[in-house]
């Protein structure tokens, strides 16, 4: 019962029962990453009246965080390429990084020196700053 109302209810988990419906109804599966999310299309690749062109979308495997997405499948989610990755052989550049989810939140961020959460204490001021105070 719980996972039916979280399904219901909640959309950064996965896909919401109204997705899960419209996907079923009206998508297409692409293809899928190497960290198992699936990316769909209209059904055929038709064109949605509305748009203008063909909807595309992703349901993601676990929590919904855009940034997951890797380069090989951002170019064509976001129609910068006709083909997706799965039609076509893409090859990564020598100079490409494997991706990298935002870790923005998490332990392993980015914590500049000076930042009370790098290491717990922020280094002695300098002396050159001087606080406004009113008056």
């Amino acid at each position: 019962m719980k996972q039916f109302f979280l399904k219901f209810f909640t959309w950064w988990n996965g896909q919401t029962f109204g997705t899960q419906l419209w996907t079923k109804r009206y998508g297409e599966l692409v293809g899928q990453d190497e960290q198992g999310n699936r990316y769909y299309r209209t059904r055929g690749g038709a064109i949605d009246p509305a748009l203008g062109f063909e909807r595309r979308w992703v349901i993601y495997n676990g929590y919904a965080e855009a940034s997951r997405i890797p380069p090989s499948w951002h170019g064509w989610i976001h129609h910068v390429v006709d083909a997706p990755p799965t039609e076509i052989n893409y090859q990564p550049r020598e100079w490409e990084k494997p991706h990298q989810p935002n870790l923005t939140g998490t332990a392993k961020a980015y914590r500049p020196s000076g930042s009370t959460l790098a290491s717990g204490r922020r280094p002695k001021a300098t002396g050159d700053y001087q606080p406004w105070t009113p008056g």
